[in-house]
């Protein structure tokens, strides 16, 4: 196999630099330029994130012209997002098609939102659900102030741009279901690709649970910007609820906009995480949490399960916006029928290292990258 210098730019929860790790594993030669996902402080080999105000935004546009001349003859370059830097899509634009006339494939990571994917969110026909709509109905962060701004997705240049980025890149690597799903409206089937969301499982020592605990330790991770979007305030509030309920069975640890490190390792000394309501998918956090042997309760659908190929393995708790009083019916579950956490805390290490190991990840991607090189190289 060809050895190949991959250049991933930008980054969020880790996804790229957890990659690039594996790939270098792998005899590649990589390099990750990110912002750190602000306040989580993800790490990267090349920063680059934008200050406040003009003069923030002046060193921005300064340091990116002065990063672009290195950016030159790498085999492989892969974007977070369309929208890679903070910048007007016009300007991105111009940075995007430099990457294209000085390196030889430019893919995509489908981990995040962009039109593509809030467009298959609004059809009403992808998704039963998604972070906009539930059933027929605006989700609650489309009612909330959290949502201001969304409008901005289909102004004329931000559609103009994405039209012109989907039709450039050579191909995107999909990190969930849903991102899958979204672009293969967009992408005929051969330049898409389902690579899953990379675990450093060897980095993470289980801790699986043995015993029958006598009181279930919940955590639950609150990103203040982001509250109502992913559904943490329906969980907490939920989670409050079942705490009340059974204040001898169970207790909560919240924690809020911690860096990345501290969050994992307060995460570390619980039983069951709580992430994500409106995903069909479990994400990063989840994943994390169950490699370390925590039973995960998030999105699990059938679609996702089907998709990746998994009957038997089905360990994560399911919950549902579309049922009213789901949230608290599956904590109770999980409190009155403690007795299975032991089970589901080994099957989740087991579901993470089969699906999510960071090396399969990498041999996926690799997978593809190598089937678009050979096709167009020829």
């Amino acid at each position: 196999m060809e050895k190949l210098k991959i250049l991933f730019f930008g980054d969020a929860s880790n996804y790229h630099i957890t990659l690039a790790a594996a790939l270098r594993e792998l005899g590649h030669e990589t390099t990750v330029i990110s912002s750190g996902s602000g306040w989580m402080d993800t790490r990267r080999d090349i920063n680059l994130s934008r200050g406040a105000g003009l003069t923030g935004a002046v060193k921005y546009v300064a340091d990116i012209v002065r990063l672009l001349p290195r950016l030159r003859g790498y085999d492989v370059v892969h974007l977070i997002n369309p929208i890679f830097i903070d910048l007007r899509p016009g300007k991105v634009k111009m940075v995007f098609d430099c990457l294209r006339r000085n390196n030889r494939h430019v893919f995509l990571s489908a981990i995040g939102t962009d039109l593509c994917y809030v467009k298959a969110c609004y059809d009403g026909k992808t998704f039963r659900y998604s972070d906009y709509l539930v059933g027929d109905r605006p989700s609650p962060y489309m009612l909330s102030s959290e949502s201001k701004g969304q409008s901005n997705w289909f102004l004329p240049e931000m559609k103009q741009y994405s039209k012109h980025f989907v039709s450039h890149i050579e191909g995107a690597v999909a990190c969930l279901y849903e991102y899958y799903a979204a672009y293969s409206k967009e992408l005929p089937k051969d330049k898409l690709a389902y690579g899953g969301i990379p675990i450093d499982t060897d980095a993470i020592e289980p801790k699986i649970i043995t015993e029958t605990p006598d009181k279930v330790k919940f955590f639950i991770g609150v990103q203040r910007n982001r509250n109502v979007l992913k559904g943490t305030d329906l969980l907490l509030a939920a989670l409050k609820r079942t705490c009340d309920r059974f204040p001898k069975q169970c207790e909560m640890r919240v924690v809020e906009n911690v860096p990345y490190a501290e969050y994992v390792k307060l995460m570390s000394e619980s039983h069951v995480i709580l992430d994500q309501l409106y995903s069909y998918t479990p994400a990063t956090n989840a994943l994390l949490g169950m490699a370390r042997g925590l039973v995960a309760v998030s999105g699990a659908e059938p679609e996702f399960y089907d998709f990746i190929g998994e009957h038997d393995c089905r360990p994560i708790v399911n919950v549902s916006p579309l049922v009213d009083g789901d949230i608290d019916a599956k904590l109770a579950w999980i409190v009155e029928n403690r007795d299975k956490l032991p089970t589901l805390s080994r099957m989740s290490r087991e579901f993470v290292v089969k699906h999510n190991d960071s090396r399969k990840v990498a041999l996926r991607h690799l997978d593809f990258w190598n089937k678009i090189i050979n096709r167009n190289d020829a």
